[in-house]
């Protein structure tokens, strides 16, 4: 049988307070989807628990994910990012939150905001869902998509149904739930 998140997260200083407060809960704030995209793209190669660990450093490095304040980004601010020990100093990721942060800030001029864009795809399955995505952000693999969707709510499997938070995130009503 396979270990799930929900079993190896409770009582964790990093991945409890993630499982238990933020995956698989609804978001629609575009600064905080902006955020969880670009950590999922930086968490490709690596384990979870390094992304939550420097979480506080992407922060400080991407201005609290401001997306309006990211797509000002010129070439100092990528060498910043690139010298910046506190985050994962990836030239591919570093250019793909930059752009990526464009190209919501496009979505936000066509369809009001990146939450809309989400929610004017919705429902879809993850093929789908993987095909837009990738059409649409830079660094966006089929498993970048899968753990993005799935930690924002809007596709299943955050939690396991025996899982104390499910019912919690059930409730805040996520996207999946809605179908």
């Amino acid at each position: 049988m396979a270990v799930s998140y929900c079993d190896i997260a409770p009582g964790d200083p990093f991945h409890g307070p993630y499982h238990d407060r933020e995956y698989g809960f609804p978001l629609r704030d575009d600064d905080a989807l902006f955020e969880r995209l670009v950590l999922e793209i930086n968490q490709a190669g690596l384990s979870w628990l390094t992304i939550l660990k420097k979480r506080e450093g992407f922060r400080a490095a991407y201005h609290g994910f401001e997306v309006e304040r990211v797509v000002r980004y010129g070439e100092k601010d990528r060498t910043r990012l690139l010298a910046d020990a506190t985050i994962i100093r990836n030239r591919l990721k570093v250019d793909a939150a930059i752009e990526n942060a464009r190209r919501i800030l496009e979505l936000q001029k066509s369809h009001g905001s990146f939450s809309a864009w989400i929610e004017a795809h919705h429902p879809s399955d993850l093929a789908q869902w993987t095909k837009v995505m990738r059409a649409t952000f830079k660094f966006t693999g089929g498993e970048i998509v899968r753990e993005f969707l799935v930690s924002t709510g809007y596709l299943p499997g955050a939690h396991l149904e025996t899982c104390p938070i499910y019912k919690k995130a059930l409730a805040a009503k996520p996207a999946w739930a809605r179908r």
